[in-house]
């Protein structure tokens, strides 16, 4: 009798049946993490909103208003953002960041907690309105959801989340005609290549609930950032 036991416990070894089990009661002990991570938001869609001082020189005509709009796809090891933009004035350039602040509560809303820093800034992309168009496409690949980050030691800079989405004219002249300085060096911005950008353009605002930006999709108020990575 304890043979016939021992050889079908063998036979179980060898076929693959034990292994099975074992595996299928791991997976029934991790299935609640792996629950969690499914229900985070795979895709996410959100405007960005004109900075009310020049937004006249943004749009291609009095009848166009800009628009911009971000659509964020979550991969496994990163993300694909879309950024479209319509009834923008031809030939114009911009500069595309991530940022820790927005300027804008809402559409011609101003931020009453905004100093003048956008804090953390990260450079994502060039951004071109080619010439006899009014619409502008860029795509890049990245850390965005949940978790875009920057730090640094040196500067005592804690890991700092930036989560809003915004871009700047490259050109500082390309604002001049809204009351930007665009002849005084010391006006220009610090949001391209040269360190000679002009305004903020479009950038996008917070949920009025959350008040965190919009590429964070799972708040968590118990994190140092309020939201889940």
């Amino acid at each position: 009798m304890t043979n016939t036991w021992l050889t079908r416990l063998r036979g179980c070894f060898s076929s693959g049946t034990m292994i099975f089990a074992l595996i299928t009661a791991i997976g029934a002990i991790s299935s609640p993490l792996t629950a969690s991570a499914q229900n985070k938001k795979n895709t996410i869609i959100f405007d960005l909103v004109p900075n009310p001082q020049f937004a006249n020189c943004l749009r291609r005509s009095q009848f166009a208003e800009p628009r911009a709009r971000a659509t964020v796809v979550r991969g496994e090891l990163n993300d694909v953002l879309y950024l479209d933009l319509d009834n923008i004035k031809s030939g114009l350039q911009f500069d595309l960041f991530t940022v820790q602040r927005t300027s804008l509560l809402a559409p011609s809303t101003p931020n009453p907690a905004f100093k003048g820093s956008f804090g953390l800034a990260w450079y994502q992309s060039d951004i071109e309105i080619p010439k006899g168009h009014d619409d502008g496409h860029v795509r890049i690949k990245t850390i965005l959801l949940d978790q875009i980050f920057g730090f640094d030691p040196d500067a005592a800079l804690k890991p700092t989340n930036t989560f809003h989405l915004g871009f700047w004219f490259n050109n500082p002249k390309d604002a001049a005609a809204c009351g930007f300085p665009a002849n005084d060096p010391t006006k220009f911005t610090p949001f391209n290549g040269e360190h000679k950008a002009g305004p903020l353009a479009m950038i996008s605002v917070p949920n009025p609930h959350t008040k965190l930006g919009p590429l964070c999709t799972d708040p968590d108020p118990s994190q140092p950032s309020g939201c889940n990575p």
